[in-house]
């Protein structure tokens, strides 16, 4: 069954990188197999990108960073694995220069949701790496839409025993937005708690008196609203060089 064993983690390595958008090796080592060496997890995207399902662009101001990105062919497979059907990536998943442009910010939304899977593997709970879930849309009415950085489900308690199921939208700020839109983003989840879509064309509204209301949108997804967690990070100190952070790093923030 080894064949077997390996096409799953391939599969895995996929399934990550066209959910998370974009990971760097030693990220993806951590996320997929911290146990063994980093090599095994190389050879893995090596043999990925032989295949056409990833690519990679290299940061040559990071020290030569390597940062994986799923292909369109990898979408379009990784489309057809049941734990990935419904979930539509970003047209630009696959588009090196957006890769690059967005590189900073997307690393950072990583980087946050590995140590959500780091902490609970430490405390023995259960959050498994497609637990965390990037840039999903809630349309909140007016053509407009709020996109969390990241949906996270985390099971509290230990893995084989009793234990609550907790959920989060989750917002990644690398020190580069100003407390007028952070309350801005408050507002918008505001919104999102309270919105009711409208009835579908051609169909009457319903009566209270008749049966009850629509239900607001997000009832349809899950049973309480999830929590809103902010992960804030602290700006580098003016003397640092430029050179001692190839990127953003989150702190490991904790539940």
């Amino acid at each position: 069954m080894t064949g077997a064993d390996a096409g799953g983690g391939d599969r895995l390595a996929l399934a990550v990188l066209a959910q998370y958008r974009m990971a760097t090796t030693e990220q993806m080592h951590l996320i997929l197999s911290p146990g063994v060496r980093i090599e095994q997890t190389r050879r893995r995207l090596a043999k990925l990108r032989t295949e056409g399902l990833v690519d990679r662009i290299t940061m040559p101001q990071a020290g030569r960073l390597r940062v994986w990105f799923p292909t369109q062919y990898g979408v379009q497979v990784a489309g057809e694995f049941p734990e990935l059907r419904g979930r539509r990536p970003s047209r630009t998943v696959s588009d090196r220069t957006a890769v690059r442009l967005r590189v900073g910010h997307a690393l950072t939304v990583t980087e946050t949701g590995l140590a959500f899977l780091q902490d609970a593997r430490r405390r023995g709970e259960l959050c498994r790496p497609l637990d965390w879930i990037p840039e999903v849309c809630y349309p909140v009415g007016g053509g407009e839409a709020v996109i969390p950085d990241a949906l996270l489900y985390y099971r509290s308690g230990r893995e084989d025993g009793e234990g609550s199921m907790l959920r989060a939208f989750v917002e990644v700020d690398r020190a580069t937005m100003g407390p007028e839109r952070l309350a801005a983003k408050l507002n918008s989840y505001a919104r999102l708690y309270q919105y009711v879509p409208a009835p579908a064309p051609g169909r009457r509204p319903r009566q209270a008196f008749q049966e009850p209301g629509q239900e607001e949108e997000w009832r349809r997804h899950y049973p309480l609203f999830p929590r809103l967690l902010y992960v804030l990070e602290a700006p580098a100190p003016p003397a640092s060089p430029p050179a001692s952070r190839p990127y953003a790093q989150p702190p490991r923030s904790r539940r």
